[in-house]
C-alpha cells in the first residue's frame, strides 16, 4: 500500500520545482523529503526523479503517482474538513502563504491572536510570490493564501479557489531629498515622465503595474536600479538613486533622506485570502480569515505615512 506522506512529499516536488522548496513548504529538511521519495520508489519499483542539471525532473510515471496523490489529499482534506465541521472549533495543521510584505506586516499579529485563541491549531506560515499563490493554493500545496493586486492586473482566481477581500493597501510615492516632487503635496501620473526608477524585477505585480501606468500616461518608464525586498527599494531612494512607488504594509519608517509624497489619484493595492472551496467549510479557513480582515483595520492604521 502506498504511504500518503511520501506522495505527499512527490507531490511537494512536482508542485514546487525542487526537492529543498518542497522541504520548506512541508516543513521538513531537504534529507528528509529525498529519503520519503527514495522510500516511494522502492515501494513501487520505479524511478520517479532524474537529475536534470543541478535541479531534478519527475518521470511519466511520478507524474501518473502526481495525479492520483492530488486525487488522495483531496480525499482526506474532505475528511479532515468534516471531522472539524463536526467538532465546531479550529484545529489541525493550516499552511498558509504571504507575500513578503504581508508576512511582515500582517500576519505576525495575526498568526499570534490565532495561536492565543486556538490552541489546537496548528498555523504554518510560508513566505511566497504573488504570482505563484494562486497556483500552490489551487493545487492543494497550501490550505490559504494572502495575495494582492492592482487596480490594473487583477487577480484570478481559477475554478475550485474561492476568495475574500481584506483590505485596501495604500502606495506611495518616495524621493529623495532634493528632489523637486519632495515639497508637493501630490503628484499627477502624468507628470512621471524622465524619472529613473528603482522598481521590482519583470514579472512583479508591482513591476508590471509601474511600466503599464507609465505607458498608459504617454512615458516609457526607465528602470535603472531592480531589488526584490522593499527596504532594499527604500535604501536606493535614500542614496539619491532613483524614485520609487512602495506600497505602505510592511514598509518600516523611512530613513533620513526619502521624502513620501502622495500620486493623484493615489495607487491602491488589494489583498485577498484565498482557499479552496471544498475546504470552505472548515472552521480553520474561516477563522484565520476572519481574523485577517478583523487585523487588518488596525495594521492599515499604523503603517508609515
Amino acid at each position: 500500500m502506498l504511504d500518503l506522506q511520501r506522495l505527499r512529499a512527490l507531490h511537494a516536488v512536482s508542485v514546487h520545482g525542487t526537492v529543498g522548496a518542497a522541504a520548506v513548504a512541508l516543513g521538513y529538511t531537504s534529507s528528509a523529503v529525498s529519503q520519503q521519495i527514495a522510500k516511494l520508489e522502492r515501494e513501487t519499483r520505479t524511478v520517479l526523479l532524474e537529475r536534470e542539471g543541478r535541479g531534478v525532473r519527475l518521470t511519466d510515471e511520478a507524474h501518473q503517482l502526481v495525479r492520483a496523490a492530488q486525487e488522495l489529499i483531496a480525499i482526506v482534506e474532505r475528511a479532515e474538513t468534516e471531522l472539524e465541521e463536526r467538532r465546531g472549533v479550529p484545529a489541525g495543521r493550516l499552511t498558509v502563504a504571504a507575500f513578503a510584505s504581508a508576512a511582515r506586516g500582517l500576519m505576525p499579529p495575526v498568526l499570534a491572536d490565532l495561536a492565543r485563541r486556538h490552541p489546537a491549531l496548528d498555523t504554518r506560515l510560508t513566505e511566497i510570490d504573488p504570482h505563484l499563490s494562486v497556483d500552490l493554493v489551487a493545487k492543494g500545496a497550501v490550505d490559504l493564501v494572502v495575495a494582492h493586486d492592482w487596480d490594473i492586473a487583477p487577480l484570478p482566481a481559477p475554478a475550485g479557489v474561492d476568495q475574500a477581500v481584506i483590505g485596501d493597501d495604500l502606495c506611495d510615492l518616495l524621493v529623495p531629498e532634493g528632489h523637486p516632487f519632495a515639497g508637493r503635496t501630490a503628484v499627477r501620473r502624468e507628470e512621471l515622465g524622465g524619472e529613473r526608477w528603482i522598481c521590482q524585477p519583470p514579472g512583479r505585480v508591482c513591476h508590471e503595474w509601474l511600466v503599464r501606468t507609465l505607458r498608459a500616461a504617454g512615458h516609457e518608464p526607465e528602470i535603472v536600479h531592480q531589488a526584490d525586498e522593499n527596504p532594499t527599494l527604500v535604501a536606493l531612494v535614500a542614496a539619491g538613486l532613483g524614485i520609487a512607488l512602495i506600497p505602505r504594509l510592511g514598509r518600516g519608517p523611512l530613513p533620513q533622506g526619502v521624502v513620501e509624497v502622495p500620486l493623484d489619484p493615489m495607487p491602491v493595492r488589494r489583498l485577498y485570502a484565498l482557499w479552496r472551496t471544498g475546504a470552505a467549510r472548515r472552521p480553520a479557513i474561516a477563522e484565520t480569515v476572519r481574523t485577517l480582515r478583523g487585523h487588518w483595520p488596525a495594521v492599515s492604521a499604523h503603517t508609515p505615512r
